[in-house]
């Protein structure tokens, strides 16, 4: 009977253990047994209750999780960065909001994972229509000028159309430099659609190596490699670029990207160790995909280029042709010396 009073009024007993310690006659069924989850539910929060109404050293079992809870608090249950209360040293939102000048500083920014995450969420300072903040997208890096005054230095360069002109107001533009093991091409033309550079064994179009700058409907520049059978281009899956980076500005295509020197024996990919004629072409795109170029006859090389000697090489659009042709130049001549002579 001791044994059954200690279990029904100490700290640590329950009603179920009252009644399966105590149960007189044999009418005594415990709570949880007679299916009432309230009632048993009940009967121990009325223990609880009851051992906490006792001193501590009585009733250690009951006052262990409230001991451990007020010493763990402090660490426990501090104010998280991002929380509305926060404090002085808050860093929510609202806590930005009371204008405390030193809110940053008072609060470590990597204390925990969490605080981490907090910090550098709210740090963005951004909000949503609905005042909810999000984080941005990491900023994209500007597509960097080509440095024209590198040609024939460090780069060589091809230009066509005014003489004068550079990479942001030639027709078409083609610079070429060895950076390790590979190739760095930049192309650039006046067009809304496509710039490409192709390998070819002779100064005509058929079986040549073909790299394009496409510029698709969703305004991205996009490198892609085709293959030149007769006079139509086939892309190519396999696409030896890479690094690859593109922009459409000034109603130009730019764009930039390597491509390995020496490269697995195949017929649609070229090894650039050796020289080849290189065929100038760009014009529209109609949803991403190339069309026809611009002039019927596209430059070409005058003769084989070598990736290892840098050139600056100009070449004169259709429209400066005439006036720089050696006929052309004598008639000039001749008219000037009709002139300062006088008619007899």
């Amino acid at each position: 009977m001791r044994r059954a009073r200690r279990g029904g009024g100490g700290c640590g007993g329950s009603a179920a253990a009252r009644a399966r310690a105590g149960g007189g006659g044999g009418g005594s069924v415990p709570a949880r047994a007679r299916g009432a989850p309230a009632a048993a539910g009940a009967a121990w929060l009325r223990d609880r209750c009851a051992a906490m109404a006792r001193p501590p050293w009585q009733c250690p079992r009951a006052w262990a999780p409230l001991l451990l809870l007020l010493l763990e608090g402090p660490a426990a249950c501090a104010a998280s960065p991002a929380d509305d209360g926060a404090g002085p040293g808050g860093r929510g939102p609202r806590g930005r909001a009371r204008g405390d000048a030193g809110a940053d500083e008072a609060v470590p920014r990597h204390d925990s994972s969490y605080g981490t995450f907090a910090g550098e969420f709210y740090d963005l300072r951004y909000l949503s229509d609905d005042g909810y903040a999000f984080p941005t997208a990491p900023p994209v890096d500007p597509f960097a000028k080509i440095k024209v005054e590198d040609c024939g230095k460090t780069k060589g360069c091809f230009r066509y159309g005014k003489p004068g002109c550079n990479a942001e107001t030639c027709d078409y533009f083609l610079s070429y430099r060895m950076i390790g093991a590979d190739v760095e091409f930049e192309l650039s033309a006046d067009t809304d659609g496509w710039v490409a550079v192709g390998f070819s064994s002779d100064k005509k179009m058929g079986g040549d190596d073909v790299m394009a700058c496409v510029h698709d409907d969703n305004g991205r520049v996009r490198i892609q490699h085709f293959y030149n059978v007769g006079q139509w281009a086939k892309e190519i899956q396999r696409n030896p670029a890479r690094d690859e980076e593109g922009v459409f500005e000034n109603n130009r295509v730019t764009c930039r990207f390597k491509r390995p020197v020496n490269v697995p024996r195949d017929e649609t990919i070229v090894d650039l160790h050796l020289s080849w004629y290189y065929l100038f072409a760009w014009g529209p795109a109609i949803q991403g995909s190339i069309t026809r170029h611009d002039i019927d006859s596209p430059p070409a090389s005058e003769r084989v280029v070598s990736i290892y000697k840098y050139e600056d090489i100009f070449m004169p659009s259709a429209a400066y042709q005439t006036f720089s042709s050696p006929f052309c130049l004598l008639l000039i001549v001749a008219l000037t010396f009709y002139l300062l002579m006088g008619t007899p």
